[in-house]
């Protein structure tokens, strides 16, 4: 499979090539396309010619609602199709490839709900004036989307932009490219205008560049690392382009004296071993009271040490990491925490099989100021810390740069709570990691980043007001 551009509605193979891994196998299934900044120029260019026509703003706005209603439909239709290629090319298991299409189809059909419901409001100024507010597109709407969960994570910008009357240029990742093209195509198999949705691929040296510095792009969309997302502040501070970012995270989890503790290690297996670890919201630490530390170290570790480790075709407990030089890097990591004084229960290292496979890695003895408490590792690793206090406790949970998720574990209500509420995060979790869907409001604080995506105030990042004041004349 070939993942191509597509440009103003229609597909295209113009640009250099390069392969695309298997990482179960290390082997090569496809090729994608790299767009330079010609393509990337058309991209823009075309999504701006649509948004001056006005086909997605100037008609009822029925007419989205309707339009996002068939592209979930035909989202679902090539479920199984997208999810074995997204399953092969991204190494997650099969299961949660499919869930991914599913999960897209759904933020289509939220977002399509909203679309006929985007209202204003009127301001009263007295009997000699008339004022009111408009919530309008931005226009051109550029998305970078991460390799991890190419598919998901593009549907839900895409499918709020476009509910806003944005259009779109999506850059997908050269790692994984191949499921987002099935994607578009079930998006374009609708009565979607030409240039409303486009899709380039390429590196962020080159075609993330060239498209964030486009001078007709008035909207941003990131999801990655930190030092990328800093490059593209830069480059719309420029122009002063507004952005929503997702960026890193090294979320922790506060375990109190109370908590149930296989509620604990179900959470952990979700939190931490879910796709591999590679998940910018992974349950990166664990902060957990000195009364039940040892014994829900040991139950992690047994826990990880029972995963079926395999192929994602194969819907293992733990699959691939994306490549070689992510293998090399989750590694690197694992050794310098050890190095450091660190205690791996389990794990540590990468498992000698074809494919890039890592350990699932349990860590004790961690000190605040390690590089594994601090420092994403993006693989499947967690670190344990005791406290002997709810103020310990939530000051080792505060005590990084980021802030974009976190968890609370325990019966107390009052306690559990409170603990919540002091957790800096943009989503704080209670008694089970990965609660919510497509409805909550998702987004970080610190250099987690900001704005928000999911849900309603979605919404608010893909649009501005615009207000008129009318002085009457009587």
């Amino acid at each position: 499979m070939i993942a191509q551009h597509f440009i103003n509605g229609a597909w295209s193979d113009i640009g250099d090539r390069i392969a695309v891994e298997d990482p179960g196998t290390g082997e090569p299934i496809g090729e994608v396309v790299l767009a330079d900044p010609t393509c990337v120029d058309k991209a823009v260019v075309a999504a701006d010619a649509c948004a001056q026509r006005g086909e997605l703003t100037r008609s009822r706005p029925a007419y989205r609602l309707s339009l996002m209603l068939q592209m979930a439909a035909a989202i679902r239709a090539v479920t199984e199709e997208g999810a074995e290629v997204l399953c092969r090319e991204s190494g997650k298991p099969l299961r949660d490839a499919r869930g991914e299409f599913e999960e897209a189809a759904r933020y289509f059909e939220y977002y399509g709900g909203m679309a006929d419901k985007l209202e204003g409001r009127s301001i009263p100024l007295g009997e000699d004036y008339f004022d009111w507010t408009m919530r309008e597109p931005h226009g051109v709407s550029a998305h970078i989307v991460p390799w991890n969960f190419p598919v998901g994570i593009a549907a839900r910008s895409l499918a709020a932009g476009l509910a806003a009357g944005n259009c779109v240029v999506l850059k997908s990742p050269e790692l994984t490219p191949l499921a987002l093209c099935i994607l578009v195509k079930a998006l374009a198999s609708t009565d979607l205008p030409a240039g409303a949705i486009n899709l380039i691929s390429g590196d962020g040296a080159m075609t993330g560049a060239a498209l964030v510095r486009h001078p007709l792009v008035q909207h941003i969309v990131f999801t990655g690392s930190v030092p990328t997302g800093r490059a593209i502040l830069r480059a719309a501070a420029e122009r002063i382009v507004p952005c929503v970012m997702e960026l890193g995270g090294k979320s922790a989890a506060v375990v109190h004296a109370d908590a149930d503790i296989d509620t604990v290690v179900a959470s952990v297996e979700s939190g931490v071993f879910f796709n591999a670890g590679q998940v910018c919201s992974a349950m990166a630490r664990l902060i957990v009271h000195e009364s039940l530390h040892d014994r829900l170290a040991d139950a992690i570790a047994a826990r990880a040490e029972a995963l079926e480790i395999g192929h994602g075709l194969d819907d293992p407990d733990l699959s691939a990491l994306i490549s070689g030089p992510q293998l090399e890097r989750v590694e690197q990591h694992c050794a310098g925490a050890i190095a450091e004084g660190a205690k791996a229960l389990t794990g540590g290292q990468r498992v000698m099989r074809a494919g890039y496979f890592m350990q699932p890695t349990v860590f004790t003895e961690v000190a605040p100021s390690m590089r594994v408490a601090n420092d994403e590792i993006f693989g499947p690793a967690i670190s344990l810390m005791p406290f002997s206090d709810s103020a310990q406790a939530i000051a080792l949970a505060n005590g990084t740069d980021y802030g974009l998720v976190a968890g609370v574990f325990g019966q107390d209500i009052n306690r559990t709570l409170d603990t919540a509420r002091q957790l800096e995060a943009g989503q704080v979790f209670v008694n089970e990691w990965f609660a919510g869907g497509v409805e909550t409001p998702f987004g970080g604080t610190g250099q987690s980043g900001y704005g928000r995506e999911k849900g309603l105030e979605a919404l608010d990042n893909h649009l501005r007001t615009r207000n008129i004041a009318v002085r009457l004349n009587r």
